[in-house]
């Protein structure tokens, strides 16, 4: 009698920490959120916190795709340079046909292109991912540079203001429904449609059935090429999505800069969220929260005046205390069930 007490007692310390390593990404956000009241303190507004969805939303966006790479234990380094170079030519597409709509068109089927690359190479060819998109991230970026300097002949692709449609395209990316951002409501977006993808569907479960262990995928009959081969396209394009909201909220794309590191951010939103680098485990809700989290760092560092060139070092130092977490909880829930034991 006195042993099944103490097992019924150690159940709900084992169901804690399995919850907590489930969802360690929610507590690193809420640290980070915190942490940012306090330091804003009085100047934090409802507008304010509002921004944190907006400024998160296109490292967000393209840190889903990088997620479902990542899950089956690939790396897509190229993404950086596709919102630069989908961003510039769609300058240019909507520049010529004054329609934001053509040029949604436009960047997701682009997207899709240059994600089919990607996606071709590392899952039909079998090339290494990293070699790839390595690869890919230098091509993309150069023809964006290229292309604006030999005909565009401008320092950076600018959308003509003077179009008709100009003002409603900017006025998107600016627009807000009852304070909250719309293109911050094109993220929750995506997050819902992905968490869908990813937990309700026979593809989402083809994907960590990939990640977890390629060869019992296969025998079970998933296409495996096929599911490595898509998750690089769906990056695309939601690369290419990127790029609009980009445009929306900017209305003008610096080759040379947009982009840059944001490989190495929406890697870090991912890890941040709890998926595993190894593959095969993780929620994609956390992408989310992991993105947002990035995003605050920033404000907070802002808040502080701190120098802007020890952003990274934080972010870094962040990164790595996720990690931490990840490798620690799944000890700490191994030790608890030796001990029940």
């Amino acid at each position: 009698m006195a042993q099944a007490e103490i097992k019924a007692e150690k159940r709900p310390r084992k169901s804690a920490l399995k919850t907590l390593g489930n969802y360690s990404f929610i507590l690193i956000f809420l640290c980070i959120f915190l942490t940012y009241i306090w330091v804003n303190g009085g100047a934090t507004t409802i507008s304010g916190v509002m921004n944190i969805l907006r400024h998160s939303t296109v490292v967000g966006i393209i840190a889903f795709g990088m997620g479902l790479v990542i899950i089956t234990g690939g790396i897509d380094l190229s993404v950086g340079s596709m919102l630069s170079l989908i961003g510039g030519f769609s300058v240019e597409v909507f520049n010529k046909t004054n329609s934001p709509i053509a040029t949604l068109l436009f960047a997701l089927a682009m997207g899709f292109v240059l994600g089919m690359l990607n996606g071709v190479l590392v899952g039909k060819v079998r090339m290494p991912a990293f070699i790839v998109t390595l690869a890919t991230m230098m091509i993309y970026r150069s023809m964006a540079q290229y292309y604006l300097r030999a005909a565009v002949r401008k320092s950076i692709y600018n959308m003509n203001g003077q179009l008709s449609a100009y003002d409603a395209f900017y006025g998107f990316g600016q627009q807000k429904l009852l304070s909250v951002p719309v293109v911050g409501l094109v993220l929750i977006a995506v997050t819902i449609i992905m968490v869908f993808i990813t937990t309700s569907t026979k593809y989402g479960k083809s994907v960590f059935a990939v990640g977890s262990n390629e060869k019992a995928a296969q025998l079970a009959g998933i296409n495996v090429s096929w599911t490595r081969s898509t998750v690089y396209i769906i990056t695309g394009v939601l690369c290419g999505l990127a790029a609009f909201i980009w445009l929306a909220m900017n209305g003008s794309v610096d080759p040379a800069t947009l982009g840059k590191s944001n490989e190495m951010y929406a890697i870090a939103a991912v890890v941040i969220g709890g998926v595993s680098m190894a593959g095969g485990k993780g929620k994609l809700l956390g992408v989310l929260f992991g993105a947002m989290s990035y995003t605050i760092i920033d404000k907070i560092i802002a808040s502080l005046r701190m120098d802007a060139l020890i952003n990274d070092t934080i972010k870094g130092t962040i990164l790595l205390v996720a990690v931490l977490i990840q490798i620690m909880i799944p000890v700490l829930r191994g030790k608890m069930v030796k001990k029940t034991i």
